[in-house]
């Protein structure tokens, strides 16, 4: 195993996750303000389930999203 290719393959990995994630938030955010679904000042909480089966990984993070 390479420690290097390892820690900057997780990180690229992490990244896109991110940055994915973060756009489709956002879009959401903006639609339902846009059809008055939401005020713009809810918490929703929200979750990310990270799976890799080869690993035998299957965790859940919890959190809120705060638009005010």
């Amino acid at each position: 195993m390479n420690e290097e290719t390892l820690n900057l393959s997780i990180r690229k990995f992490l990244k896109m996750v991110g940055i994915s994630s973060q756009r489709e938030i956002e879009h959401a955010v903006e639609k339902a303000i846009s059809d008055r679904a939401i005020s713009g000042n809810e918490a929703f909480p929200a979750h990310m389930t990270l799976v890799i089966p080869g690993l035998k990984i299957n965790v859940q993070f919890d959190g809120d999203i705060q638009l005010q």
